[in-house]
């Protein structure tokens, strides 16, 4: 193995790495004993049913990790008419009371998922930005352990492996692939 992070070698290992990993479906982000009507979901974290709360949380279960600028999109193509804010206001407080998970790569627009329920990490692809879950590695919380806690209780760890998706690393070789799910969405 090259030592070198960055070097042609270590990224085409990599990309063997990330030709494996897949996005998990939806059975997989909502445990069996959570209700799988969203209104139902939304009541029982003591929140209001409304439209835009549904869409945000469809827009978010059907396309995880995507950005607020995409579900805002996504809200607007199911409902018709709906402000930005309130589409950031739904997201925060989806947020908040843990029924969606919101992320933020370093140098990245925040991205949102519905896979709450683990403590899971993420891979990110430095060109495009296409993000997929990875489970934790020894997967049970927390995943590391801090040489040094230095009095904290720690109860998750948030880690982002980086590199290049296969379908960059075939751009950056000049070959060319079949359309990825990602591109399929």
């Amino acid at each position: 193995m090259d030592p070198n992070p960055g070097s042609t070698f270590a990224i085409m290992e990599m990309g063997s790495t990330l030709d494996t990993v897949q996005n998990q479906s939806q059975s997989q982000i909502m445990p069996a004993d959570v209700p799988q009507d969203p209104a139902e979901r939304l009541r029982r974290h003591g929140l209001q049913v409304t439209a835009q709360r549904l869409a945000v949380l469809r827009a978010v279960w059907n396309r995880p990790h995507s950005t607020a600028d995409d579900i805002e999109a996504q809200v607007r193509s199911e409902i018709g008419a709906v402000s930005r804010q309130a589409v950031y206001d739904a997201l925060g407080i989806l947020s908040d009371r843990g029924l969606i998970r919101r992320i933020q790569p370093a140098r990245s627009p925040a991205r949102y998922e519905g896979r709450v329920d683990d403590n899971h990490h993420h891979l990110v692809c430095r060109a495009c930005g296409a993000t997929v879950d990875v489970d934790c590695a020894i997967g049970k919380r927390p995943c590391l352990q801090a040489a040094q806690n230095h009095g904290f209780t720690v109860d998750e760890a948030e880690v982002i492996y980086w590199g290049l998706c296969p379908d960059c690393q075939a751009a950056a070789q000049g070959v060319e692939r079949a359309p990825s799910a990602r591109q399929m969405n």
